[in-house]
């Protein structure tokens, strides 16, 4: 087992397991940060097992969870955003997922382009990283807005029947 692979599994155990439970559990406003938080780290482990396999191919699923990622947590924001302006979450608690997000990338990407050095392989870590903070901070921002704007509907989601 090699240092990334270490990385990877302590990731995996100490990170994704805990965010997964919370997407997977409780309320709605645990689930969707949650989520977003599964997605970005769960990028993170791929791109460590990646390097610590030694097979540069094993980043392309990172960069399609990168991608999709994001926007699977708009797509719940957006259907469940009368439950979210009616229980919100805490704003300290997404403030702190955001953070987490925003320290985690870097602290796994750029040990990853110093061990692969400059390349084509350092550009789509790269990318892959911008990609993931860039969705982590449109999630955050997905959540607040769907609070703050409540959308104070009764009846089903516009575009949508109830039969």
């Amino acid at each position: 087992m090699s240092g990334w692979t270490a990385a990877a599994a302590a990731l995996l155990l100490c990170g994704v397991a805990p965010a997964a439970c919370g997407a997977a559990t409780g309320p709605v406003r645990r689930r969707v940060p949650a989520q977003n938080l599964t997605t970005t780290l769960l990028s993170l482990v791929i791109l460590l097992l990646a390097q610590g396999y030694g097979r540069p191919a094993y980043t392309d699923p990172a960069l399609v969870l990168a991608v999709l990622g994001p926007a699977g947590t708009l797509l719940y924001v957006r259907l469940l955003a009368d439950q979210l302006a009616a229980h919100p979450p805490r704003p300290r608690s997404l403030l702190a997922v955001t953070a987490l997000s925003y320290t985690a990338v870097p602290a796994v990407v750029l040990p990853l382009c110093v061990a692969t050095g400059p390349g084509r392989a350092m550009v789509k870590l790269l990318v892959i990283g911008v990609l993931l903070v860039l969705g982590s901070r449109v999630a955050a921002r997905a959540v607040t807005a769907a609070v703050s704007a409540g959308h104070g509907r009764t009846g089903p989601a516009e575009g949508m029947s109830d039969g």
